[in-house]
Formats: C-alpha cells, sequence, structure tokens
C-alpha cells in the first residue's frame, strides 16, 4: 500500500491599501500560498475551493479549475507558490478551503485549507 500523501497548506495575506476604497465598502486582500508535498510521491493539484467570510458573516464560495491558471505538479520535497486576491466590503473577514489533488498513481484526494485572516492593517492590535 503506497503511504497517503502528506502536503502541507501554508497562506500569508496581506491588505492592499492602494487598490482598496473603504468608502465604497471595497477592501481588496492578496494572499499568498505555499504548497509543500511532504510525501514520497508526486502530487498534482487539480482544483480549488474556497468559503469567504465577510465581517457581517456573508459568505461567498469560490471553486474552480487549477490557481492563478495552472495546474501545478508538485515532487516530493519541494513546493509550489502562488499569490492571488480576494475582495470583500469590511475591513475584517476570513477564507478557508481546500485543494482537489490527485498522487501519482491518480488517486484524487482533499487538502484542507486551514482558515486564515482577512484583516486592515489597523485593526489588528
Amino acid at each position: 500500500m503506497i503511504d497517503s500523501p502528506r502536503v502541507c497548506v501554508h497562506v500569508q495575506s496581506i491588505y492592499v491599501e492602494s487598490q482598496s476604497t473603504p468608502d465604497e465598502e471595497r477592501f481588496v486582500f492578496a494572499y499568498t500560498v505555499t504548497i509543500r508535498n511532504l510525501g514520497r510521491t508526486p502530487v498534482q493539484l487539480l482544483g480549488r475551493y474556497w468559503l469567504i467570510t465577510n465581517g457581517n458573516g456573508r459568505e461567498i464560495e469560490v471553486q474552480g479549475e487549477g490557481v492563478v491558471g495552472e495546474q501545478p505538479h508538485i515532487d516530493p520535497g519541494e513546493e509550489y507558490q502562488y499569490t492571488s486576491g480576494a475582495v470583500i466590503e469590511t475591513p475584517l473577514g476570513t477564507m478557508q478551503g481546500h485543494y482537489e489533488m490527485v498522487d501519482a498513481d491518480g488517486n484524487a484526494f482533499r487538502v484542507a485549507i486551514p482558515v486564515f485572516r482577512l484583516a486592515v492593517t489597523t485593526l489588528i492590535h
């Protein structure tokens, strides 16, 4: 039996003040995701699912193929990093979700993306 894939996801988010217009309830955030393959076999990211929640509890679901137009292969001991963005109507929110992936034998599996905060820098104490 093959070891189940071990994939680690880390996310860092920042507030993009230059693209935000708080008076129009538009808060723009960039987030950088690092996906590390800690397993022994290559994996491929096929799709993504995000649950974005603003400070008022309004939820938006986003899903689709790949990330930033790619379906990357990640070899054992390697990592893949990309940056994307989200726009919400409040200065504080969260994102979480999962990636749909396959291992070298074509076995599908999910990797959870832990909840992370979207926050205007001045709100964090």
